[in-house]
């Protein structure tokens, strides 16, 4: 099996990742009811060896419905304010169990890592108490991306499989 080029991989994740932080919070700022789209399905780990992993300040959420449900019935208006991000490739040939792979030169059959840090206010965005937090990321390669070969604005191409976010005291 032939490597990743490492350029293209660099290129890869960072425009992956960026176009990720890009939805990613302005969704959690004002469109929590799309927020489940942005996780691995549990269909898609049905019988597969992904697990799907949501820590949220400690607490283990069960899944995207879980995680969007809460933001949705119990967080309060958040404005999230991202001062920075990184990202690293961990795997540059990963490939889900019966999902088709994009070509090797495409960069895509990937997992990212993705280090997210800024401020958070809950509630009124101007009364609010600005909070530093602090949010990984594994993402992974959607398969309904790779079957459509086109993103949309309906289908993200990256998932997230593994999160953790920590509100900085």
């Amino acid at each position: 099996m032939a490597n990743l080029d490492p350029v293209t991989a660099i290129k890869v994740s960072t425009n992956a990742a960026q176009h990720f932080v890009e939805s990613y919070y302005p969704m959690l700022n004002n469109r929590r009811d799309v927020m489940a789209s942005f996780y691995v399905s549990q269909a898609t780990m049905d019988g597969n060896k992904q697990h799907l992993s949501i820590s949220f300040n400690g607490n283990q959420i069960s899944d995207a419905a879980a995680m969007q449900a809460m933001f949705e019935a119990q967080m309060p208006q958040s404005h999230y304010e991202v001062q920075c991000h990184d990202c690293h490739v961990v795997n540059p040939n990963y490939i889900a169990d019966g999902a088709q792979a994009w070509p090797l030169e495409s960069g895509k059959n990937m997992t990212i890592l993705v280090s997210v840090s800024g401020y958070v206010k809950y509630g009124d965005a101007k009364e609010g108490k600005m909070r530093g937090f602090s949010e990984t990321f594994l993402l992974v390669p959607n398969p309904t991306a790779a079957v459509s070969k086109q993103r949309t604005k309906n289908v993200q191409e990256w998932l997230i499989q593994t999160q953790n976010f920590r509100i900085v005291v």
